[in-house]
């Protein structure tokens, strides 16, 4: 054999092992990211994907603990703003500021017990604490950690061609957004919001995309609607309930991402998915996930990265959970705010001749407060009511206890005002599709 000809045998081997390698870096993070994310898997008799059985065991590991290590990124978290001078920024952040510093004071009063005996109530400051603070302390910082494995080796880039067709004409994003719905909808919201953030930080989102991925894809857990479903008398129709939620939420995204205020924002972006030759899409999707994994950085190196933008999240979000899903709990406890704004949505569930029309309507406007409050006050209403409860509760997507300060903590320009605008039009049209699913589900259940 020539010279010639070995040094071009050993050129080609070269890129053979080359392209094996790549396709590994492909292949082995993604179906790692894919397991830990979107698997469920039973452990000691509980079925969850392995994100939140690794949640659990953190929590069970710091015990007694978990409640100061949740205040430990309170108190860091209502620092940042003063330390890093971000308070000056604008008046919201003036405003989240001082009401980080409140839920500061909430917290050492959620854990020590000090206080007023009404916000020692149940579905008060052991609430918000207990079932919210903590779990998202523990879930997004966990989260980051292996957020690398979904977003930095190709499986963006891979599923965001093959999704295009779908994504793009029905709900305007591109066809990686997927993977920031599904892994709001079996993981948390706060993960969904960390991926749709990174993304659109390294210029693959415009403002617009990401507004509409942030408000209408980042939905609560599966895990979290069983506890919604579990709490109106709704498991013995959970598959209907299931996927009439998921068909509604998805609905009310399609048309809200065709009115003000989402479709007026800014639509350019440094980085578009490329544009796929026709009857090459699978072709198209393999050579970006190779390129992608290629040039992916190194593990630890992306592992480090993203673990710092989920701690800076994290302790961004749990004041605000404290202060603000506080105010709305006592509003919605003692003052009539949320019966007046209920008369706005009256139209809409008096349009189907239901019964308890304005207890629908009051109820689900107390869900920009808390996601859970609607399902707290419509425990005993009837079927049909209670159905359309459920929907709306994860439908609406957006409430001030968590979601709103989680979106808020990002760097995505929705505006506290342009957010709740969004709320009340997904409200609004949940309620018109969610009575007659309620309906509907009554009818396929013999009831």
């Amino acid at each position: 054999m020539s010279h010639q000809e070995k040094t071009s045998f050993a050129s080609e081997e070269q890129e053979r092992r080359y392209s094996l390698k790549t396709m590994l870096y492909l292949f082995i993070p993604s179906l790692l990211g894919i397991l830990i994310f979107f698997v469920p898997v039973t452990l000691a008799g509980r079925t969850t994907i392995p994100l939140d059985h690794m949640v659990t065991g953190a929590r069970y590991l710091l015990g007694g603990l978990d409640g100061w290590y949740a205040l430990a990124l309170i108190v860091a978290g209502a620092a940042y703003p003063l330390v890093t001078g971000n308070w000056r920024r604008s008046v919201t952040d003036r405003v989240f500021t001082v009401l980080k510093l409140l839920g500061v004071v909430a917290a050492v009063m959620a854990l020590s017990g000090w206080g007023p005996a009404l916000l020692h109530t149940p579905d008060m400051l052991p609430f918000l604490f207990g079932k919210l603070v903590i779990p998202v302390g523990l879930i997004v910082p966990i989260g980051a950690i292996f957020l690398a494995l979904l977003i930095s080796y190709g499986l963006l880039e891979l599923i965001g061609i093959l999704l295009q067709p779908i994504m793009r004409p029905i709900w305007r994003t591109p066809g990686k957004s997927a993977i920031d719905a599904v892994a709001s909808f079996v993981g948390s919201y706060s993960i969904g919001l960390l991926i749709t953030n990174r993304v659109y930080q390294a210029g693959q989102y415009s403002p617009r995309e990401a507004a509409i991925i942030a408000t209408g894809f980042s939905t609560v857990s599966a895990t979290f609607m069983i506890i919604v479903a579990k709490t109106l008398d709704l498991m013995a129709v959970w598959n209907l309930y299931f996927w009439l939620t998921l068909l509604i939420t998805f609905a009310v995204t399609a048309i809200t991402v065709r009115l003000p205020p989402l479709a007026r924002m800014d639509d350019e972006k440094s980085d578009d998915e490329p544009g796929v030759p026709r009857g090459r899409r699978l072709v198209t999707a393999w050579r970006a996930g190779l390129d992608a994994a290629h040039h992916a950085p190194s593990l630890m190196r992306s592992v480090a990265l993203n673990f710092k933008e989920g701690l800076l999240m994290a302790i961004s979000i749990l004041p605000s959970i404290m202060s603000v899903g506080l105010i709305g709990l006592l509003l919605a406890k003692y003052t009539p705010l949320f019966d007046w704004l209920g008369l706005l949505f009256y139209p809409m569930t008096a349009l189907w001749g239901l019964d308890e029309a304005m207890a629908l309507a009051q109820a689900a406007s107390t869900g920009l407060a808390e996601m859970f409050l609607p399902a707290l006050l419509m425990g005993d209403a009837g079927f049909v009511a209670r159905f359309a409860t459920g929907v709306v509760s994860v439908s609406s997507v957006l409430f001030f206890s968590a979601s709103i300060p989680c979106i808020l903590s990002t760097t995505i320009p929705l505006s506290v005002g342009r957010i709740v605008v969004v709320w009340f039009l997904r409200t609004a049209l949940g309620l018109l599709l969610a009575v007659p699913a309620g309906y509907l589900a009554q009818a396929l259940a013999g009831g």
